[in-house]
């Protein structure tokens, strides 16, 4: 029945011209098509598309049956008897129709599915996609440019594979689609390859490619995992993907050092600047992407001239590594952390001068660092993070040192990052006593720095077991300057401010500790009186209540602090007797 009305409206349709055919006539053809595809009647659907008398039918009417068709690839099995004769057809039609028309047809049913079914579809349709835009005799560059960034649309919504169990696996399908979609986009990179004269054509498809290229840097290429480096790199399809991709920029006249080096620039020199500050925080991300990929993955990285100094490299990179830092996802900001490692290794101790601490980027990128040193779950991450920042310390030459330093104890606000810092200044003190004099930790310069290490945020009010790791850190630092520089020569300068440290810092410091214990005592106290009682009741630790405790884990915890004011105490104590000691020394002697 179904393959009789078919043939009924051809028949009709045939006697007229093609500008003749109406809005109705379209509308019976698709239902009719759709009922012989339902009923099964698919060899016959298959004569009718290829009589020629029916060619001018099909160019205008034909492209209504590919969703059709396309579904029942879909969703019929692989081994369907018929599945050769869907492909048939939708070879026909992809040749014989309208291309303007399929080419929206097609984008639709690209956009429609979700899930695993993105991947299917896509692998599906791109050749035939592309078969259909090089048809296109107009507006070429705005066909590849929708198709493209359709494409991109859906394989956004696609999970990047993390692990290399995930990669191989490839569940849904995205690795497959990176691929296949090279192969889509090769023709049209040619085609600018190709055209000599730089029509405004072939400019805008120059910049639907480029878009295309900066949109695949930032997903998936950002959050994806590359195979390591002694594994066989060619069989990681994602690396091979990101590979293609830089190499589509340098062949469409954009090669990545161009862009790399002069991304942020206030003065730019090279030409896109309108899709630049279009979406300048999207370009930003895939500019990051891109330098991590040639720097740390070594894609392309033989084009990188040999004569760039390291702190040059670096000094372009940090800007990147600040995007990837600034990001949340572990898959991104550890790109971060492996960028900048590559970069610090280049360089040599002590050599990275203090000017680059003017550049935004050289003091926000170590505040990243100490984020992820506080605030990361993977402990892995975290230890990467404190061993760059260490890196960073090393690379800096004094007065870089000394300003980082300052800048950090500034804006850290975690007690184990100050604890870090005290212990680095008291390291370079070390270093400034013992080998080379150094005028920025001795001194006017160094009092300045103890400032704001020899104190109490608060005074005796200061939470002292918040602060406990760099109460700490400050009294090892005091008792080692105490021991190492004498009254008579100061060279550190500690002896002239010794009144002001005690005013500011040890005397505060007793106050402080004296409460601190009269306070968890009395805890103690309350505690056991409680577990006699059998009942759970809150409890206060450093300003923040626990609730519904149990009373033996109270007691754990107020005997635990309750330690710490002892070992405070007892450094505390030791300082006090060294200076003592120190002072009556010295007194003796300049009486002798």
């Amino acid at each position: 029945m179904a393959v009789e009305e078919l043939h009924s409206i051809i028949k009709r349709c045939q006697i007229l011209e093609e500008q003749d055919f109406k809005e109705e006539d379209f509308g019976l053809f698709q239902l009719a098509g759709q009922r012989c595809i339902d009923e099964g009647h698919i060899d016959q659907l298959l004569e009718i598309i290829q009589n020629e008398k029916n060619k001018v039918i099909i160019k205008n009417m034909g492209w209504n049956l590919v969703g059709p068709v396309v579904r029942c690839l879909l969703w019929n099995d692989k081994e369907h008897d018929k599945r050769k004769y869907y492909f048939l057809i939708l070879d026909l039609l992809v040749k014989l129709c309208n291309p303007k028309e399929l080419l929206l047809g097609l984008l639709e049913l690209i956009e429609e599915p979700s899930g695993k079914q993105i991947s299917e579809i896509i692998l599906l349709l791109l050749r035939p996609l592309q078969t259909v835009i090089q048809k296109l005799r107009n507006n070429k560059a705005y066909s590849v440019g929708l198709a493209l960034s359709t494409l991109w649309s859906q394989l956004s919504l696609l999970p990047v594979p993390y692990s290399k169990e995930q990669i191989r696996a490839d569940d849904y399908g995205l690795c497959q689609c990176c691929k296949a979609l090279i192969e889509f986009t090769k023709p049209f990179v040619e085609d600018v390859i190709d055209n000599k004269e730089n029509s405004m054509e072939n400019e805008k498809l120059k910049d639907e490619i480029l878009k295309f290229c900066f949109r695949s840097l930032k997903c998936p290429l950002l959050t994806a995992q590359f195979l390591e480096q002694s594994d066989d790199t060619g069989d990681d399809p994602l690396r091979c993907f990101a590979s293609e991709i830089i190499g589509f920029l340098s062949a469409i006249g954009h090669p990545f050092l161009k862009m790399i080096f002069n991304h942020g620039r206030k003065k730019k020199t090279w030409d896109y600047l309108e899709f630049e500050e279009e979406e300048d925080k999207q370009l930003s991300d895939s500019m990051a992407s891109l330098a991590y990929l040639v720097f740390v993955q070594g894609i392309s990285i033989d084009q990188l001239p040999m004569v760039l100094s390291p702190s040059y490299l670096l000094q372009f990179n940090m800007g990147h590594i600040e995007v990837l830092l600034q990001r949340t996802e572990e898959s991104v900001f550890s790109k971060g952390l492996d960028l900048l490692e590559n970069g610090l290794l280049r360089i040599e101790d002590n050599s990275l001068l203090h000017q680059y601490l003017e550049i935004k980027s050289f003091l926000t990128v170590p505040q990243g660092l100490v984020k992820v040193m506080t605030l990361c779950p993977t402990e892995t991450l975290r230890k990467k993070g404190l061993a760059m920042l260490q890196l960073y310390i090393n690379k800096l030459d004094p007065q870089g040192k000394y300003t980082l330093f300052r800048c950090l104890l500034n804006t850290s606000n975690h007690s184990g990052v100050e604890a870090f810092i005290i212990q680095n200044i008291k390291n370079q003190i070390d270093m400034s006593l013992k080998r080379t004099y150094n005028k920025w930790f001795t001194g006017p310069q160094l009092i300045s720095l103890l400032d704001l290490v020899l104190f109490l945020p608060e005074g005796a009010e200061t939470d002292l077991l918040q602060n406990s790791d760099r109460i700490m850190a400050s009294l090892n630092l005091l008792r080692y300057l105490v021991i190492k520089d004498n009254e008579n020569d100061n060279q550190t300068g500690l002896w002239t401010e010794l009144e002001k440290i005690e005013n500011n810092f040890l005397k505060p410091l007793h106050t402080g500790l004296n409460m601190s214990k009269a306070h968890y005592e009395a805890e103690i106290k309350n505690s056991q009186e409680v577990q006699k009682s059998k009942d759970l009741c809150s409890l206060t630790v450093g300003r923040e209540e626990i609730p519904n405790m149990p009373p033996e884990m109270q007691l754990k915890v107020l005997h635990s602090a309750l330690f710490t004011f002892d070992l405070i105490e007892s450094v505390l104590a030791r300082v006090e007797e060294l200076i003592e000691i120190k002072t009556k020394s010295t007194s003796e002697e300049n009486k002798g």
